[in-house]
């Protein structure tokens, strides 16, 4: 092994060498904001918990679009609307799970077995079918987005407060 592997670790795979350049340019883009730590933080909170929905091709626009009427910073709910498509792999189970809960809560009962695959993207236009299966997944995909919008307020907030105390505090060798 090289000096370089033994001091910084293994290199990482490609994909993931981008993923974390990707990451951190949005954090800082976040953490530079001209903003109030609150505004950048209920930015995010609202793109987390817009990110969480089934409303796929309005996500964006929404979590901006509430941002707005929130006063609260815009850039950083479009940015954390667009961070949660890390986990785009993953939507698949989060909605069946978000579609399981949401159909408890609203009849009480556990699901009728349901075949996805049957669904053409145009019966989704239907009341029918907006009333069987997206309505339920909407109903549920609360009960994982406000916990979560709490907790990335909550730790946006202290990373922000962090930063800008970082900032603040003079240089002991000036």
């Amino acid at each position: 092994m090289d000096e370089a592997t033994l001091r910084d670790g293994p290199r990482l795979p490609g994909p993931l060498v981008r993923f974390k350049r990707w990451l951190s340019a949005h954090h800082m883009t976040l953490m530079t904001l001209a903003d109030t730590p609150h505004s950048i933080a209920l930015g995010s909170a609202i793109g987390i918990f817009f990110g969480f929905t089934p409303l796929w091709s309005m996500k964006t626009l929404l979590s901006i679009g509430v941002a707005w009427l929130c006063k609260c910073n815009k850039l950083a709910a479009a940015i954390a609307v667009t961070l949660h498509d890390v986990i785009l792999p993953l939507m698949p189970a989060i909605f069946w799970w978000e579609y399981k809960v949401g159909y408890r809560a609203l009849h009480g009962a556990k699901p009728r077995h349901i075949r996805i695959g049957h669904v053409s993207i145009w019966d989704y236009l239907h009341s029918d079918v907006f009333m069987r299966l997206v309505w339920p997944t909407l109903v549920g995909s609360l009960f994982l987005a406000i916990p979560s919008a709490i907790i990335a307020y909550v730790i946006m907030r202290t990373l922000v407060d962090r930063a800008r105390s970082c900032e603040e505090q003079p240089d002991p060798n000036s």
